[in-house]
């Protein structure tokens, strides 16, 4: 049998301990972290299905714990345990890519419900995202693999990479709006953020310099473009 993995990040000893224990018997593979410095170590080393983690943690909290997950898997499902009913915390948490809330104290039968519908809907959209491949230009884009390649090479994309090219590709000579792709890609639109997504679009264009047909253009306070000009 294939047991779905689950990293739970909680530092409350008792909390953490039960939950592992419960979710285990309702046979999944649970990996337990008692911080988010730890869950992050071990997320970089393990393969998950779903991180269930708590937002009050030491050295490090649920919603920088989240970021950085989803910097480098953007696709994995995320559940918060939280203390906090407060609306600001829950935009915040969804702002950052959460598929749920659990408010404490925990009540199991519910948590174990909530992840099983997650895991059931990013099943589904896994499905859909299965061997998305494009051509573009000279270049084929393998969206389900991150990976952009010509004759000559290939080129292995971050998630974030492989999300902003799949909106240019998709809307080839077309505006894709840059606010828009900021709040679909990033979660908000902040400085950061913003100079963050630069870095990847200079990244794409020197990958895409090799094809004269391809330009990704800037088009100032709007958006940006890629542009393909098939060569005769």
């Amino acid at each position: 049998m294939s047991y779905k993995r689950i990293l739970l990040v909680e530092d409350d000893q008792t909390l953490g301990y039960i939950l592992k224990e419960y979710l285990q018997m309702n046979e999944y593979s649970v990996i337990w972290a008692s911080d988010g410095v730890k869950g992050l170590e071990i997320f970089k080393s393990h393969p998950f299905d779903i991180i269930v983690l708590d937002i009050m943690m030491p050295y490090k909290d649920g919603f920088e714990l989240a970021q950085e997950v989803k910097e480098l898997m953007p696709d994995i499902p995320l559940l918060f345990l939280t203390a906090k009913s407060l609306k600001i915390d829950k935009l915040k948490g969804f702002s950052l890519g959460a598929d749920d809330y659990v408010i404490k104290p925990v009540d199991e039968e519910e948590l174990l419900a909530r992840i099983n519908a997650i895991l059931k809907r990013s099943s589904s959209k896994s499905d859909l995202n299965k061997n998305i491949e494009y051509k573009v230009g000279n270049f084929d884009f393998d969206y389900s693999k991150r990976l952009l390649k010509n004759n000559k090479k290939t080129y292995h994309l971050t998630g974030k990479e492989a999300e902003l090219f799949k909106m240019l590709v998709i809307n080839k000579n077309k505006l894709v709006d840059r606010h828009q792709t900021l709040k679909k890609i990033w979660g908000r639109n902040d400085y950061f953020n913003r100079r963050t997504m630069d870095v990847h679009l200079s990244h794409l264009r020197k990958i895409i310099k090799s094809d004269p047909s391809l330009k990704i253009i800037n088009v100032h306070n709007k958006g940006f473009i890629l542009e393909e000009v098939p060569f005769f």
